[in-house]
């Protein structure tokens, strides 16, 4: 994985890196904050089909359950089963050890439909205010 300045990302505050023809999904640094510790994952099954901006996973935080919403559409080919056992890496490694799942998408062109690194900040700014 790359550095996070290169992600895309979404309203809800999913990353996705573009690794190859391999997407990568996590949560962003916000989502994880925003959320406090997070204490459970319900990672999605190998196999399934994801479409843009719909559900992929659910987690459990200390301060509420959230959903996790998949960046592009596509097919999920792994799993982060670590987070099973050890949900925290999302909130100690975001952009590293705490990614969710890879999906090969069915559609770049989706990426159109997401935010570049400094379009995300300039919506985290609007949040702010």
């Amino acid at each position: 994985m790359g550095n996070e300045e290169e992600y895309l990302y979404t309203k809800e505050h999913e990353w996705v890196c573009l690794d190859d023809n391999i997407a990568i999904i996590g949560i962003a640094e916000y989502a994880q904050n925003a959320l406090g510790d997070i204490t459970y994952i319900e990672l999605p099954q190998g196999g399934d089909e994801v479409e843009q901006f719909g559900p992929l996973a659910s987690l459990e935080s200390v301060k509420a359950a959230s959903d996790i919403f998949s960046p592009l559409s596509g097919k999920v080919i792994e799993v982060n089963g670590e987070l099973e056992s050890k949900p925290e890496l999302m909130n100690k490694f975001c952009y590293e050890k705490g990614w969710v799942a890879k999906i090969e998408p069915s559609d770049l062109n989706e990426k159109g439909n997401l935010m570049t690194f400094e379009e995300y900040e300039k919506f985290l700014e609007g949040l702010d205010t």
